[in-house]
């Protein structure tokens, strides 16, 4: 197995005390991932939409919407307009009110009718502040998977099985492409005696984000060795955390990543 080592500093809560409680910042389940896009909203007089990862991603791989329709993965970097929707980009590609998932029409996103008609299809993504809005929660979804530490959903297992099948390819929008030869997991070395080496499973990452979320806007090179992050990186949201206590399980659930529990 080829090792591969990054710098892991000395225990947080000894080198920065504010840090000691960072995990009681981390989102509820249900808030984890979830995405505010406000900016257009406003402007047209609607309130701002609310997108939960949670929910699209027990259908769809993180690849797909990042890769194959082009969400980009930093806040106010994707200029998504209703006109753009109906035209079948971004939310459009799905939402057009004949593709199917799961026995049911995925609902048109921003589609032109009556007045009364297109504010309560509005109001299913334009949804800030309006509870009542949405018919899917949170609990309908993870009641059905099993939770990690935190209560959260434990994506991978639900993935291992067979409770959850993520999509990762639309028609008309992915290309067809031939599946790259998987690498093998790697090891990270720990250099400290608080917490033990991490092992890197390829496999795992590959089922929902393929190659291309990491590489290589995340990870710039794919030798081994030549990428140094530290811990203090991961938890200002660089490497791992690009993803990590965002919009996947938290940075705070240690034994995910190390093989050992974290002393």
């Amino acid at each position: 197995m080829t090792s591969k080592k990054a710098l892991f500093i000395l225990p947080l809560f000894l080198l920065a005390p504010g840090l000691l409680f960072a995990n009681d910042k981390i989102p509820p389940p249900e808030k984890l991932g979830l995405v505010v896009l406000g900016n257009n909203a406003r402007q047209a007089g609607l309130a701002p939409v609310v997108f939960d990862h949670w929910l699209h991603r027990a259908t769809f791989t993180c690849r797909l919407c990042h890769i194959d329709i082009g969400f980009a993965m930093q806040a106010g970097e994707t200029g998504i307009r209703a006109s753009l929707n109906s035209q079948g980009y971004y939310c459009g590609a799905c939402h057009d009110g004949e593709k199917r998932f799961g026995g049911k029409t995925i609902f048109a996103a921003c589609e032109e009718e009556g007045e009364s008609s297109a504010g309560k299809q509005c109001n299913r993504c334009h949804s800030q502040g309006k509870e009542d809005a949405r018919e899917i929660r949170f609990q309908d979804v993870a009641g059905k998977l099993p939770r990690t530490t935190g209560n959260s959903i434990d994506w991978e297992k639900a993935e291992a099985d067979g409770l959850v099948k993520p999509v990762d390819f639309l028609e008309g929008v992915s290309q067809k492409r031939d599946s790259l030869q998987l690498q093998a997991d790697f090891s990270i070395e720990a250099q400290t005696s608080w917490a033990s080496d991490v092992i890197f499973s390829h496999k795992k990452h590959a089922v929902w984000n393929g190659c291309e979320v990491c590489h290589p806007a995340i990870y710039a090179s794919t030798k081994a060795g030549t990428v140094k992050y530290s811990m203090f990186q991961i938890y200002e949201g660089e490497s791992c955390g690009v993803c990590h206590s965002k919009v996947a399980f938290s940075l705070f659930i240690c034994d995910k990543c190390h093989k050992n529990k974290v002393q």
